[in-house]
């Protein structure tokens, strides 16, 4: 029978990654910003993605890693898998991603992405993966537009440059803040730069005493 080790892990081409985002993440929304689109496969056929890019604001995460260049880490902007895949699928297509990384782009030291707490899940498979909880806060940046919508502020506010709708403007006709936590984990690729963090490791504990648990949409 075949298991999570079967998977196959390799470059797909940018509009496949967008179109399976688009069918399988939960906020139907791809990441605009993403370079590395990685396709999982199962039995010959896509059943997950992975994308990598820049983060949206880079001045604002580079800190967290003394000594890091500007093109020096990525983040995981994106992932999305089928119902289909076996079990452990996820945490395996992480670890073979991380390793093509870290064998083609030997400039990229660490990996940071974010688990969305209001409207998905605490992180479960970061945790599974090998990354590090370095921050758990409530979330005030996701909104509910007027039409029903899910958008980012920071979107809101790189858009708001060209017509001025930024995300305050926005509070004031109608959108409202969700509530939830945002989580924020980093995987080093080149572990000496753990030593480099700049904020403290927090222990998964952390997510249960601010009670920030929530798996599939659900709070926990």
């Amino acid at each position: 029978m075949s298991t999570a080790k079967d998977l196959v892990v390799k470059p797909i081409a940018s509009r496949d990654a967008r179109d399976f985002v688009k069918k399988h993440h939960y906020s139907g929304k791809v990441a605009a910003n993403s370079q590395l689109h990685l396709g999982v496969f199962w039995n010959d056929k896509l059943e997950g993605v992975m994308q990598f890019g820049p983060s949206l604001d880079k001045s604002r995460i580079i800190p967290l890693v003394e000594g890091t260049g500007w093109n020096d880490f990525l983040e995981l902007n994106r992932m999305a898998f089928s119902d289909v895949l076996p079990r452990n699928s996820e945490s395996r297509a992480i670890a073979v991603a991380m390793r093509l990384i870290k064998k083609h782009s030997p400039n990229i030291k660490w990996i940071v992405s974010f688990a969305d707490g209001t409207q998905c899940g605490d992180g479960t498979i970061y945790r599974a993966s090998g990354f590090v909880l370095t921050g758990v806060k409530q979330n005030k940046t996701i909104m509910r537009m007027p039409d029903g919508s899910v958008v980012a502020d920071i979107s809101l506010n790189i858009a708001g440059r060209r017509d001025g709708k930024t995300a305050s403007w926005w509070r004031k006709h109608g959108a409202k803040s969700l509530e939830g936590f945002q989580l924020r984990y980093i995987y080093f690729l080149d572990k000496s730069f753990q030593d480099r963090l700049t904020v403290p490791i927090l222990p998964f504990s952390e997510i249960d005493r601010l009670n920030a648990r929530m798996y599939k949409g659900e709070k926990i």
